[in-house]
């Protein structure tokens, strides 16, 4: 990938965490500390033309103080971190059979937060899950903003037959489903705000990908290493190098999630 010109990589899988794990007498992940990914990830961080290296999805109980040290030991792994969390309240995440804690969840991010400099930390909420009273739904907005996340992927809970949670009773109807969703999105779409805000004045380097046309002029849609997305104009002719890595001077917020800037000279 990297001889094609391509410089940067997300790892991803359906259980990330376990990278590695493949045979039962090895131990779980959690038994492993997380040792075959941080193998393959010190692995790719020498792969010469790479120049980021993303994660996709990781299980909160990977995130100890031994863990993120050697990962902050790896330059080219980006402080972008997805923790998936689904709830912020500790009686519906034991109804998900989820096997951590608000609390623990919450010293994850604090651990990540002392190895990095403002890491991008996202994550899954699924609002409306059987059972959840107002009650508990006000303690994942409040934890929300407690955890002050970049991002969060917000999902309504979708029965389905044959699971656990479609014979659960308490059952939540669509209507309140939707307006928890809207609430929570609300809050989300604040944070994300404040988040990218902090940049604006900066210079930061960016990896650019594709055109896009912003009040009828061209620009340059790319990322920071944080998960930020950045507009640069490019005039009008449109041309860039796809896949570069620049470096822009972050000055204002723009449309949507999008903070505007200048190539810095």
């Amino acid at each position: 990938m990297a001889a094609k010109g391509i410089r940067e990589v997300v790892l991803t899988g359906i259980h990330l965490s376990s990278y590695g794990v493949d045979d039962r007498k090895a131990g779980s992940f959690l038994e492993l500390k997380g040792r075959p990914l941080l193998e393959l990830l010190t692995a790719a961080n020498a792969v010469e033309g790479i120049e980021r290296i993303r994660l996709g999805s990781l299980e909160p109980r990977i995130i100890t103080e031994e863990f993120v040290a050697h990962l902050a030991a790896l330059p080219k792994v980006c402080p972008h971190f997805h923790l998936s969390l689904q709830s912020g309240c500790d009686e519906t995440l034991r109804r998900m059979n989820r096997h951590y804690t608000s609390e623990q969840y919450l010293e994850g991010v604090h651990i990540l937060r002392r190895y990095y400099e403002n890491p991008a930390i996202t994550t899954d909420i699924i609002v409306g899950f059987p059972g959840e009273t107002e009650e508990e739904f006000a303690e994942t907005l409040a934890f929300a903003e407690t955890a002050a996340f970049a991002q969060i992927h917000v999902f309504k809970y979708s029965r389905r037959k044959g699971t656990v949670a479609d014979k659960m009773p308490e059952q939540l109807s669509e209507q309140e489903k939707a307006g928890r969703s809207d609430r929570l999105l609300a809050v989300t779409e604040q944070l994300s705000e404040t988040y990218r805000r902090q940049f604006i004045g900066q210079v930061t380097q960016v990896l650019l990908e594709e055109m896009t046309e912003i009040d009828g002029e061209n620009y340059v849609i790319g990322y920071t290493s944080r998960y930020v997305r950045v507009a640069v104009p490019i005039g009008a002719d449109g041309t860039f190098e796809k896949g570069a890595v620049v470096f822009v001077k972050l000055e204002k917020q723009g449309p949507h999630d999008v903070l505007l800037g200048h190539f810095a000279e």
